[in-house]
């Protein structure tokens, strides 16, 4: 798959190979509630990618418990991987994570995170799948 081509889609195709909570979250910008996603507390190695299309988004190289209830990551793999957006909804100014590729709504982005960045990509396990490094998918299999 072409990394640089962008995904396009109709609201119909998108509801059709998103779950439910997906395409809320994904298409409608919406957010799951603190502690309730599936990778939160996810330490496995591997890619965090975006869910709607499959790029990859994130590496659990760059995650960090931010103790804030989502999926926290001081940096995407690369920059060129998302693109970032002034939100002003809910009457707050947040910077808005989106994917590169789709367009899909993951999460904001803060400047409160750990060094080398100082950022905190705070995003919602459900516009992400994830894929374990080999080494860790063959260990899960011998237990």
């Amino acid at each position: 798959m072409d990394d640089k081509k962008k995904v396009e889609k109709s609201e119909e195709e998108w509801k059709k190979i998103l779950t439910p909570e997906q395409y809320r979250v994904l298409r409608k910008k919406g957010t799951e509630t603190p502690w309730s996603g599936e990778y939160v507390d996810t330490k496995e190695k591997g890619v965090y990618k975006c869910a709607a299309c499959g790029a990859e988004i994130f590496s659990s190289e760059t995650k960090f418990d931010a103790h804030c209830g989502w999926p926290s990551f001081y940096a995407p793999i690369d920059k060129d991987k998302v693109e970032l957006k002034l939100d002003t909804s809910l009457f707050m100014e947040r910077t808005e994570v989106l994917c590169a590729k789709c367009g899909g709504h993951l999460g904001h982005v803060f400047d409160d995170g750990p060094q080398p960045t100082g950022e905190r990509f705070c995003i919602n396990s459900a516009s992400l799948d994830f894929e374990k490094e080999k080494a860790d998918r063959e260990k899960e299999k011998r237990e």
